[in-house]
C-alpha cells in the first residue's frame, strides 16, 4: 500500500527531555543517599528506534503531561488514577495469543513481538472523544507485520483486541464500570493501513504501565478509546466483534469512531478540541488530520450513520 508521507520530521524539531533527565537525576541522587523515592509508574528502560516520516511536525506534549492524564478504566476512572495505581501491573512476562482466522495461529511472548519488525518513532495526534487531545511520540511497529507472520486467511474481516482484566492488579476491574475484559476491534484494511501500529514505548523508553504496559495498539485516526492498551489476545474474524464502549453506549459509541467533526457525541459537540497544555480550543480535523491516508478506506461510506 502507497501512502503520502504526512510530514518529514527534521532533528532541529526533536524536544529535549528535560523532565525525563531531571527524574533520573533526581533517583540517582536518591538512591547515593539510600532514600526512596515515589515516582509515578514510569519505563526506565531505553529502546532502539529509528524516526518516521509519517510523524506530525505538532509540538509534543511533555513526558509528565502524557503519563499524568490517562484513560485506563482498568485502574480507575479519574485521569490521575491510572499513574497512581498502575504500578502494580507486572508487566514481564508477557504474552500475545493470535487466533481465530489465520492459517498459523501463535502465542508471541514479547521477546518475539519486539522483534518482529524495526521500531520506529511515530509522533501522532490523539484525539479522546470526551474533546481533549495530545501529540505523542510513540515507539512501536506496523500491526500489518504482526498480523502477516500468521496468514489470515480470507475469512479474516476484523481483528478483534482483548486486554488483560486482572482484579488483583487492576483495581478498577472490580468495579462493573465496563463488560470486562475491555475489548476492541477494526476492519481488516484497518489493521493492515501502515499508520496502525503496535506501541511499546513513547518518548524512546518502554510503555509506562499507565499508557498501556507492555503493548497496546494506536490508531491516529480514531478515537482515542480505539486502541486498546495491555493486550492479551487478538483474535481474527468473519464478522464483526462487539466492543466495549459500544455495548456500553451504543448510542454514543459508534464500531468505527473514527474522527469526525461533523458528527456530535450525544452530550456534546466534536467540532473543537483542547489540546493538554493549551488554554484555547482549536478546530478538530477529520479523520484528526489524517485524511490524506485513511479517507480512502470510506469512500461511499455514510460517516455520520456509520460513526
Amino acid at each position: 500500500m502507497l501512502i503520502r508521507p504526512t510530514d518529514q520530521i527534521l532533528s532541529s524539531e526533536i524536544t529535549p527531555e528535560a523532565l525525563w533527565l531531571n527524574r533520573r537525576q533526581l533517583m540517582t541522587g536518591a538512591a547515593a543517599l539510600g532514600l526512596a523515592v515515589a515516582l509515578p509508574a514510569q519505563a526506565a528502560g531505553e529502546l532502539v528506534y529509528r524516526k518516521s516520516p509519517l510523524s506530525v511536525k505538532d509540538d509534543k506534549n511533555s513526558f509528565e503531561q502524557i503519563t499524568q492524564y490517562n484513560n485506563f478504566y482498568e485502574f480507575g476512572t479519574d485521569k490521575d488514577d491510572p499513574a497512581q495505581t498502575a504500578g502494580k501491573l507486572k508487566t514481564r512476562p508477557w504474552n500475545i495469543v493470535i487466533e481465530g482466522e489465520c492459517d498459523k495461529p501463535h502465542t508471541f511472548s514479547m521477546d518475539e513481538l519486539l522483534k518482529i519488525a524495526p521500531l520506529e518513532e511515530r509522533i501522532y495526534r490523539l484525539r479522546c472523544v470526551e474533546g481533549w487531545s495530545m501529540v505523542i511520540p510513540w515507539v512501536g511497529f506496523p500491526l500489518s507485520e504482526l498480523l502477516k507472520r500468521v496468514n489470515p486467511t480470507s475469512k479474516a474481516k476484523y481483528v478483534e483486541f482483548i486486554s488483560l482484566a486482572d482484579k488483583e492488579q487492576m483495581p478498577g476491574v472490580q468495579r462493573a464500570v465496563l463488560d470486562w475484559p475491555y475489548t476492541e476491534g477494526l476492519r481488516i484494511d484497518e489493521a493492515m493501513h501502515p499508520l496502525t501500529i503496535m506501541a511499546v514505548g513513547l518518548y524512546g523508553k518502554v510503555l509506562p504501565n499507565q499508557n498501556g504496559a507492555p503493548i497496546r495498539v494506536v490508531v491516529p485516526w480514531k478515537y482515542g478509546f480505539k486502541s486498546a492498551k495491555s493486550i492479551v489476545k487478538i483474535r481474527l474474524t468473519e464478522k464483526q466483534p462487539q466492543t466495549s464502549w459500544n455495548k456500553a453506549g451504543p448510542n454514543e459509541y459508534g464500531f468505527y469512531s473514527n474522527v469526525n467533526p461533523e458528527v456530535d457525541h450525544p452530550r456534546w459537540s466534536q467540532a473543537t478540541e483542547r489540546r493538554i497544555g493549551e488554554f484555547f480550543k482549536r478546530k478538530t480535523l477529520m479523520f484528526n488530520g489524517y485524511g490524506d491516508q485513511v479517507a480512502g478506506m470510506y469512500k461511499g461510506m455514510d460517516l455520520k450513520k456509520l460513526f
